[in-house]
């Protein structure tokens, strides 16, 4: 048989393209690396695992450390030498102002005389009110409040039975507050505002 002419006699044949090396044969010859120990890093999250694993330890030790603070920090005394506070040499002590405890004024009853009954009408037993003492305004005299926030004890008579002198009414004062109100009932109008 024969072979067929080529159909282009004039081309000429192609080149030879030289095919890429397999891949890592170009790759330099590795090296060997030397044995080293591992690098362990001491921080914070080391300290965290291990506190966490030794817990109940550290718990002991916080609650020592805190008993032992309030002991030292506890109350002193001046009677108990070994508790008593110490201060330091060459130092000049820096004194409290001793606060004296003023006990209240003793209460007393005082009955006194209100100028108006229908002002007296108005109270109850467990009001409080002021005393004002008013003087003849013609004569020169002045107002002032004789007592503060005193509380009525008591109203002995009816409002009606004497409303031309006015009406008694029964207060609990402290003992000087009462001496004034018998100074004032004597020369002046007493009158009472509630509260």
């Amino acid at each position: 048989m024969s072979v067929p002419p080529s159909p282009h006699p004039a081309l000429p044949p192609l080149p030879r393209v030289p095919l890429p090396l397999p891949l890592g044969t170009d790759a330099p010859a590795t090296c060997e690396v030397p044995h080293f120990e591992p690098v362990r890093v001491r921080g914070g999250r080391y300290q965290l695992h291990r506190l966490l694993r030794h817990r109940r330890r550290a718990l002991a030790t916080g609650l020592a450390i805190t008993a032992a603070a309030l002991v030292a920090a506890g109350p002193r005394t001046a009677t108990d030498p070994l508790r008593a506070e110490r201060r330091p040499r060459g130092h000049p002590s820096v004194t409290q102002p001793v606060r004296r405890h003023i006990p209240p004024a003793p209460m007393v009853t005082a009955p006194v005389r209100i100028a108006d009954a229908a002002t007296v009408r108005l109270l109850r037993p467990g009001d409080r009110v002021d005393v004002v003492a008013a003087g003849d305004l013609s004569a020169g005299g002045r107002t002032r409040v004789i007592a503060r926030g005193v509380r009525v004890t008591e109203l002995p008579e009816p409002a009606d039975a004497a409303a031309e002198s006015g009406a008694l009414v029964v207060l609990s004062v402290p003992r000087d507050t009462a001496a004034r109100l018998v100074g004032a009932s004597a020369t002046a109008r007493l009158a009472v505002t509630l509260y």
